[in-house]
């Protein structure tokens, strides 16, 4: 089962979503992966790494490092497609693709993201995907803001549709879809 769960920032949505990781692989006896997207960047970034490792620790999760290029982890060795994926966060990645790491920007790189999402969703059947809700703020930001805001947005959609199942998280409390 794909299942999808948004909300905003620090709300419980990671934990949430480890949980159902791990009981989907305790359920179907697979392998459990945790797909990890930030690219750090500062010292506040690698604290929240450390912090999410701190709260994964003892889970099972083996975790794949895989800040740009979704599908490609798939393609690493040993890592099987039938395990149970947590891939935490859709918002990261978007943001790694559209603003790299070298410093370009790809201003299309929303569209390729939400192909990748899909695929992923696709060829694996069985992962979570986590996003921030991060795009219904009326405020006016400049161009490449509000194109990573729509493209996001287009992203959730796209993954959302290829998921059985979405959650929103909206101070910590679920609200549950099944699709």
């Amino acid at each position: 089962m794909n299942i999808f769960i948004s909300g905003g920032c620090k709300n419980g949505k990671s934990y949430h979503a480890q949980e159902l990781a791990r009981d989907m692989a305790r359920e179907q006896n697979v392998p459990l992966y945790y797909i990890a997207t930030m690219i750090p960047t500062d010292e506040e970034d690698q604290e929240r790494i450390r912090r999410h490792i701190a709260d994964r620790d003892g889970w099972g999760f083996e975790t794949l490092e895989q800040g740009l290029d979704l599908p490609g982890c798939l393609d690493k060795p040993g890592v099987d497609p039938r395990g149970a994926f947590l891939m935490d966060s859709v918002t990261a990645l978007l943001s790694n693709e559209m603003f790299r790491p070298d410093g370009t920007y790809d201003a299309d790189a929303g569209e390729r993201v939400a192909r990748d999402l899909v695929e992923f969703a696709r060829r694996t059947g069985n992962t979570v995907f986590v996003s921030d809700y991060i795009y219904s703020d009326a405020r006016d930001f400049d161009d490449m803001t509000e194109n990573y805001r729509r493209s996001l947005a287009a992203c959730d959609r796209a993954v959302a549709a290829a998921c059985d199942k979405v959650i929103e998280v909206c101070f910590g409390n679920f609200q549950e879809r099944e699709l």
